[in-house]
């Protein structure tokens, strides 16, 4: 499907400044493949291949990474002389069919300007953009099922985020029961993996966020949430990449391809 995907992959992510030093938030590796090819497979197993990659942030990282993957993943000769590459490509080794459009949308750019600079490439009458560092078990059809039955200007996908910090549950004595250890909350935030009508465009303004344009959405009852009551996470901290990491060994849960 020719839906294409703007992937926000732009911050500096200073708060897991472990890994950011070296390399931009999307390259965090989650196994040996960065979060940001984890988040690419789940629209590529329902057939979304057409992705567009908002740059700011060492985004000549990630540029290096798409263009130099067969030499990772493969054997291969040069001779340095000519410059003449011989790979020797590994059937267990297969390539993505992603299509990936590279922009360079500035440094310090906030998203909803991101969003206008990549503009140009947005050629259908709808779209879906997400942010670079979060993952779940998304079905993304649904989602864009759902989305064309609201009959609104954009959708969101509303996901139940963890509490950072253990709950205390005590009866009504005072006594206290049990903790419960960073439990999922009732109450649903913005997980990304959103869909738009192309007309959205209009109500992004430069200098400013994306939520600021999805309020403007809000005030005119034209934007939807579709409830994902399933897994999502993001790489918020080196803590959360350390659990994704120990989850991709135990229990892949966004795995669905």
């Amino acid at each position: 499907m020719n839906i294409p995907i703007v992937i926000f992959c732009g911050g500096q992510g200073t708060r897991m400044k472990e890994e950011t030093e070296f390399r931009p938030k999307p390259m965090v590796l989650v196994g040996e493949k960065p979060i940001l090819w984890h988040i690419m497979k789940i629209y590529s197993h329902y057939g979304f291949n057409n992705f567009i990659i908002a740059l700011g942030y060492k985004g000549d990282y990630i540029k290096s990474y798409f263009l130099n993957e067969e030499y990772l993943i493969h054997d291969f000769t040069i001779k340095v002389k000519t410059g003449r590459k011989i790979i020797y490509r590994r059937s267990v080794e297969k390539h993505e069919n992603f299509k990936i459009t590279f922009v360079n949308t500035g440094l310090e750019t906030l998203t909803g300007e991101r969003l206008l600079r990549v503009k140009k490439y947005i050629k259908s009458d709808i779209f879906m953009a997400t942010y670079g560092d979060g993952i779940g078990n998304i079905n993304i059809l649904k989602l864009l099922s759902y989305f064309k039955s609201k009959k609104t200007v954009g959708a969101i996908t509303g996901v139940h985020p963890k509490s950072k910090w253990g709950l205390v549950i005590a009866d009504k004595d005072g006594i206290i029961k049990n903790f419960v250890q960073k439990p999922l909350l009732n109450q649903y935030v913005n997980g990304g993996f959103m869909v738009f009508k192309k007309s959205f465009l209009k109500y992004v303004k430069p200098e400013e966020t994306i939520e600021i344009a999805l309020e403007r959405l809000v005030k005119i009852r034209q934007l939807a949430v579709y409830a994902h009551n399933g897994y999502w996470s993001a790489v918020d901290t080196y803590q959360d990449l350390e659990e994704l990491n120990k989850q991709w060994v135990d229990n892949p849960v966004w795995k669905i391809w």
